[in-house]
């Protein structure tokens, strides 16, 4: 690790971090919800907010995925979705759900954010709730061309990152 220039769980939680946050809108999967944790770690996310029936850590399934990241990644719990966006938007972030809607911007069209930003990833089979979308800034899509359409959670929340952090380091 030393030589791949990691940083340790110290260097980790004094570094400066990205002013995004990830909101998991009643995921169901522990596995999908160690991938995101993760996710945010490889890139410096400041923190994810579990809501609604999304599991949360200390989990051995969550942490079989997070391989750690449970420990260095800032996470909240939430019962409510709807209540987290209105607690986000009044600390004065820019959300937006990544869903398929109408009106929603191709992620390769979203522009560079400067500000503090939240984006929200929905439900495996339901995707973001509909209270909840209509609380969003926009939406994000992620442009598909196969005959599915739609991507597992941790795969979406991947690719979305890096989109929003390109550039950034």
């Amino acid at each position: 690790m030393q030589e791949l220039g990691r940083k340790t769980v110290a260097d980790f939680k004094e570094a400066g971090k990205i002013p995004l946050v990830i909101v998991l809108d009643n995921i169901r999967s522990m596995h999908n919800v160690g991938s995101v944790f993760r996710t945010a770690d490889a890139f410096l996310i400041e923190s994810i907010y579990l809501c609604g029936v999304t599991p949360k850590p200390p989990h051995r399934d969550i942490q079989k995925t997070a391989l750690g990241a449970t420990e260095t990644v800032v996470w909240n719990y939430a019962a409510s979705s709807v209540a987290t966006i209105e607690l986000l938007k009044e600390q004065g972030y820019t959300v937006f759900a990544v869903e398929q809607a109408e009106g929603s911007i191709s992620l390769h069209q979203f522009p560079q954010q400067t500000g503090k930003l939240a984006v929200v990833f929905g439900n495996e089979v339901d995707g973001v709730s509909d209270e909840v979308l209509a609380l969003c800034d926009g939406c994000i899509e992620i442009p598909q061309f196969g005959s599915k359409h739609s991507l597992n959670i941790s795969v979406a929340v991947g690719i979305v990152l890096w989109k929003l952090v390109e550039g950034r380091f």
